[in-house]
């Protein structure tokens, strides 16, 4: 009862010094994200984020995402990454709990044949129980150390958020480069076949004496040329498909981009058809992964000060045993109870020039984390405003090539009339026609970059944006 009252004692001294410690080195507080995002007022906001890519209501891109989320090896690495992050955080974190190893041992002694008792006998002894030890952590170097864990497990998952916004967008861009060749292959194939029919025009005018071979010649070197820029068109949209076979994990030989459409059905260039809004935050930068993972990274290394200014301390450490010794004849109960308890210490009192320099190495470690920190916000918040500006830029470029689109058609029609007619030159038809092919396949690019463009403001604010149903058609869409 005494030894029991006495560890109890002990148990609750201990108890009571721990509670009393606190950890050395600088406690964090997470720093105040520079919020300087100001939205366009064209831009509304809406009331919580959804799924981007959705909103285009492609079923082939949705298919593609879904099948990149679950196969992408990339993304599986960062998860498994996550796992072994959080691993480590535990094993960490159990380094501050006492610990317990049960052991068990069988001794036999000879007594030498010179002693002048008990000579050549063999003495035995078996002992069973537990050996104990504990650091009892009076600095915080344990405590700091899982800190660092901790919040170095948290950046691992926020990493594997990050990884999926890229993947998300590398996907959705991908295939806009490969609905965009697809366009320009299809614009190319529809303006080859008007030039055909232009062809058919002078053939007939030749026929009747009015046209010369010349003519002939020329428009024959415009289809040539026409023709020799479909094989282009094809690479990129065989890349593009490459590219996308390798974000969703499947060899590229055997993938398809459109394989899962109906034969004869056709998927167009995703384009929203609703204003573009922002999720409803005053702070844009909570949606940035790459910002939440930097100032993990700061957390981490502001912890890992305290790990090395702990090292200035003594460590103390308590250790013991507690369990059952008996010699042979004798159980093992209550009457060999066994226990023992042993204080130690720890100083490195020789080596504190090294351990300021560890300390000054960590103080380093954190000021860049914080320096990377600060650019990772200005970067972001760079990122967000360039995005937004690319994007409104875009659409105003598609606008005004759809209505240059329209002219150059109109102008085509009436000059192949006029020259049906004989009121006008075959090299101000020819010139129409270039015109208006250039005008098309120029559409076609700016569509595509429109869509790309999209796809870097929902990269740059990582999906924290919807669609408002509802609101009034904003210049930044078709109308």
């Amino acid at each position: 009862m005494r030894k029991t009252i006495r560890l109890t004692a002990i148990s609750m001294a201990l108890a009571s010094l721990l509670l009393g410690c606190a950890s050395v080195g600088p406690s964090y507080a997470a720093p105040a994200a520079t919020n300087q995002l100001q939205l366009p007022a064209e831009y509304k906001a809406a009331d919580k984020a959804q799924h981007w890519w959705q909103q285009f209501n492609d079923p082939v891109l949705d298919q593609l995402i879904e099948k990149a989320l679950s196969n992408n090896q990339t993304l599986a690495a960062a998860e498994a990454n996550v796992k072994r992050a959080y691993a480590a955080f535990e094993d960490s974190d159990n380094d501050g709990w006492p610990r317990m190893d049960i052991t068990a041992s069988q001794q036999n002694n000879q007594i030498p044949d010179s002693a002048p008792q008990n000579a050549g006998q063999i003495q035995r002894q078996a002992s069973l129980g537990g050996a104990l030890s504990w650091d009892l952590d009076l600095f915080g170097k344990l405590r700091r150390a899982s800190e660092a864990a901790n919040a170095r497990a948290q950046g691992a998952e926020l990493a594997w958020q990050e990884a999926k916004v890229q993947l998300l967008a590398q996907v959705a861009a991908s295939y806009g480069d490969y609905r965009g060749a697809q366009l320009r292959l299809t614009v190319a194939e529809q303006n080859l076949g008007n030039l055909r029919r232009t062809k058919q025009i002078i053939l007939a005018r030749r026929d009747a004496g009015f046209a010369s071979d010349l003519e002939i010649s020329r428009i024959d070197a415009q289809m040539y040329q026409l023709q020799s820029t479909l094989p282009q068109f094809q690479f990129a949209k065989a890349q593009a498909n490459a590219t996308i076979a390798a974000l969703v994990a499947q060899p590229a030989e055997q993938f398809v981009v459109d394989g899962a459409l109906v034969k004869g059905e056709k998927q167009s260039l995703p384009e929203l058809t609703t204003p573009l809004s922002f999720a409803n935050q005053h702070n844009y930068l909570k949606f940035r992964t790459d910002v939440a993972v930097a100032e993990r990274e700061l957390a981490a290394s502001t912890a890992d000060i305290g790990v090395a200014t702990a090292e200035l301390y003594p460590e103390v450490s308590v250790t013991g045993f507690l369990g059952f010794i008996a010699s042979p004849g004798l159980s093992l109960g209550s009457q060999n109870e066994a226990w023992s308890i042993a204080p130690g210490l720890r100083w490195q009192a020789t080596e504190l020039s090294s351990i300021q320099a560890r300390i000054r190495g960590a103080e380093a470690s954190q000021q860049m984390a914080f320096a990377r920190f600060q650019q990772t916000v200005f970067d972001a918040l760079a990122q967000m405003q360039t995005s937004l500006h690319g994007y409104r830029t875009s659409r105003e470029q598609q606008l005004s090539a759809q209505q240059q689109v329209t002219a150059t058609e109109q102008a085509v029609q009436l000059t192949r009339a006029q020259y049906e007619a004989g009121t006008t030159e075959f090299l101000d038809l020819l010139d129409a026609e270039r015109d208006w092919l250039a005008a098309r396949d120029q559409q076609a690019v700016l569509s595509t970059q429109s869509f790309q463009r999209l796809v870097s403001v929902y990269r740059a604010f990582a999906g924290g944006l919807e669609l408002e149903q509802g609101t009034q058609q904003i210049a930044l869409v078709k109308e």
